[in-house]
């Protein structure tokens, strides 16, 4: 035997009401948060007082001009 299920016309309407309630909260709480907080892309800098144990990059090698501005 199958089961039915009712489902009333007030619940439609409230679940139908409670996900535009959470679609317009969602999107102005975004909105402020886009503007509150700058979006940095990259590595995060390391908090102050932190021990890096890994060495800086080696330094640039010169680089050796070739004199063809002189010809």
């Amino acid at each position: 035997m199958g089961m039915v299920v009712v489902i009333s016309l007030p619940f439609i309407l409230f679940t139908i009401l409670l996900g535009f309630g959470c679609y317009f909260f969602g999107r102005a709480r975004g909105r402020r948060d886009a503007i509150a907080t700058a979006q940095v892309y990259g590595a995060p800098a390391p908090p102050p007082g932190a021990n890096n144990s890994l060495p800086s990059s080696p330094p640039p090698h010169p680089f050796k001009h070739d004199n063809s501005a002189n010809v």
